[in-house]
Parts: C-alpha cells; sequence; structure tokens
C-alpha cells in the first residue's frame, strides 16, 4: 500500500487544472527516494516546521522591536497568519495546500533581528548585500542542517524567493503566498498599531473603509473573499481593481503613519549600528564563530558572506546578548 500515490491520484481528480502537482514537481537539488506516506510538497513543509531556522522566528522582530505587550506579532506569528491566509484561499481555488503553507512557512526563514532594520544594516555593510527573501533560500539550501540544507523542492524554493512584490513565482501557489503576505502584514501591523496606541481605528481614511470595511476583521475577511472571487476559473491570482486600489491606499497610509512613525520606529537607528557592530567584530574574530559556520568557509564560502549568515540567523534576545557580552562592561565582583 502507498499512500503517497493514493494522494497524488486525488490531486490529479481533485485539484484546479491550474495547480501544481506534487508528482510533477520539478524536483530536489539532490535526488531523493520519495516517502511512501507524504507527497513532495508535504514532505517540504514538515521539513521546515521542524528547522532550527523556524523555531527561531518565535524571537525576532515584525515591527515593533522589544514590545513589552504579549499579544504584538513576532516574526512566527506573522508566518502563521501568512500561511492560513494562503491555506484559506488555496483551498476555496482548489490549488495544492501543502505547497501554499510549505513557501508560507519558509517565506521569511532568512530574515534578521530586529525585522527590516537588521536587513537594513546587513545590506549596508555586506559587500555581497543582504535580501531576506534571498537569505531564505540560502537558509534552507546551506545552512540548515550542518551545511546540508533541507533539499526543498524547486517549487517552495521559487515561492519562497519571488514571496516579495517584485516577485513571480512559477506557480499559482507561490502567487497566493505573495500577495497573502501583504494581506497579512497590513491586517496585523494596523490591529499592533492600534494596540499600541499609535493608530485609532477611526484613523483610516473613509475612501479606504468604504471599499474594504471598517474593523482590521472586515478587512481581511474582504480582501481574502475578493482574491477568491476575482481568481476563481483564472491561471491567475488576483484582486479586483477597487480593492486592488484600496490596498495600496492601506500600504501608503501604513507607511505614512506607522512604518515611518518615530513612536513605533525610534529605536531602529539603534538596532542597526548593533548589527554593523556584531558584524564588524565577527568579521575581524572569525574564530569566534561556531564551527557549522567555519566549515561553510572551508567550502569555499567568503568570510563576509558567513559573518553575515551567522549575524542574520540570531534572534534578537540572543543579538542583544552577544553585544551586551562584547561591548558592555560587566560589574566587577571579588
Amino acid at each position: 500500500m502507498n499512500i503517497r500515490e493514493d494522494l497524488e491520484k486525488w490531486e490529479e481528480e481533485y485539484l484546479s487544472p491550474f495547480a501544481a502537482r506534487s508528482k510533477n514537481s520539478a524536483g530536489r537539488l539532490r535526488q531523493e527516494e520519495p516517502c511512501d506516506i507524504r507527497p513532495v510538497f508535504q514532505r517540504d513543509r514538515d521539513r521546515i516546521l521542524h528547522s532550527k531556522a523556524f523555531r527561531r522566528l518565535k524571537d525576532k522582530t515584525q515591527v515593533f522591536l522589544s514590545p513589552m505587550g504579549d499579544h504584538y506579532r513576532t516574526r512566527l506569528t506573522h508566518t502563521l497568519e501568512v500561511s492560513q491566509n494562503a491555506r484559506t484561499i488555496a483551498r476555496a481555488l482548489r490549488l495544492n495546500e501543502e505547497l501554499v503553507e510549505a513557501i508560507a512557512l519558509g517565506h521569511d526563514l532568512g530574515h534578521t533581528p530586529f525585522g527590516h532594520a537588521g536587513e537594513r544594516a546587513l545590506n549596508r555593510v555586506c559587500p555581497y548585500g543582504f535580501s531576506h527573501a534571498e537569505q531564505s533560500v540560502r537558509t534552507v539550501d546551506f545552512l540548515e542542517k550542518d551545511g546540508q540544507g533541507l533539499n526543498l523542492t524547486f517549487e517552495v524554493r521559487d515561492g519562497i524567493r519571488n514571496h516579495q512584490t517584485e516577485g513571480h513565482p512559477m506557480t499559482l501557489e507561490g502567487c497566493v503566498v505573495r500577495l497573502s503576505d501583504k494581506i497579512a502584514y497590513i491586517h496585523h501591523d494596523m490591529d499592533d498599531a492600534i494596540r499600541a496606541g499609535i493608530l485609532k481605528e477611526s484613523d483610516v481614511p473613509t475612501e479606504i473603509t468604504q471599499v474594504i470595511g471598517a474593523t482590521t476583521g472586515e478587512r481581511l475577511d474582504h480582501f481574502i473573499h475578493d482574491i477568491v472571487s476575482a481568481s476563481s476559473g483564472q491561471n491567475r491570482i488576483l484582486m479586483s481593481e477597487p480593492v486592488q486600489e484600496a490596498m495600496d491606499r492601506m500600504r501608503q497610509f501604513m507607511f505614512e503613519r506607522v512604518y515611518t512613525n518615530p513612536r513605533a520606529k525610534g529605536e531602529e537607528g539603534k538596532a542597526e549600528l548593533l548589527m554593523e557592530m556584531l558584524y564588524d567584530y565577527y568579521l575581524h574574530h572569525i574564530d569566534d564563530l561556531p564551527e557549522d559556520f567555519l566549515a561553510l568557509m572551508d567550502r569555499g564560502e567568503p568570510r563576509e558572506r558567513v559573518v553575515c549568515d551567522y549575524v542574520g540567523s540570531m534572534t534578537d534576545r540572543f543579538a542583544l546578548a552577544r553585544y551586551e557580552d562584547l561591548y558592555v562592561p560587566r560589574t566587577w565582583r571579588y
């Protein structure tokens, strides 16, 4: 009895003609024997879920640095919300839900501590640049499992690499995650900003609320229904024109009122300086890197890239602890 083959047959019979089929995957970087229970995308999802990089997301900033409240989003809760939005859309459109979930769970594995502030700092100091989407692919290809990587399928790696606005995923499932990411952060970043007292629901312009709703919950529901309705029966993922315009205006509103707000972002300059100092320290004290990162240099990876890998993989808490150990004088005891 081969359960995987039964599931692949179910995909053939049930999924949309535009959906990605597990058995038609373009394959992995290294060939493997197939699992007798799990199709390839389910197997990828499980590998991501059990990775160290995924666990570290729980202590990485989403928008607010080191928030005092218990209910602000982290990079992990953001990832889970992206996954849930994407799975809802994929199921309604009869797309491959396991491929969608694998891409969604993996899309931010390469994110730095302190959110986009950390990303900006590493991009500035590393001669090879830094993009969290590319770093997420590098994480699953090279950094996980002591340099072996997770050996994910081409479709999952493509969706991770192309999840940002400028990306062009090769599958509809990747397109669903790309749009779900935007929906998620616009939705939950506004919710967190309201929780922090930076915004009120009444601050949202009426030309937006009249189209997509007056509360964060209404807007999320409207986005998802609109995508399902506009994309049904089509070989592309899209929104209706009025909802797309409302989302673009909402994103602009968030940049004006939250993403560049000194109350929300006032500490980011300190975070960027901290990241630059950690990068500089390890660049000049290369032997202080963990063995698995030193092994990357033995394989020919440049030291600047490996230092960037290490500092970028840290959690907020670990980066702060390392900075304190290296640069903050300790109380002398006798």
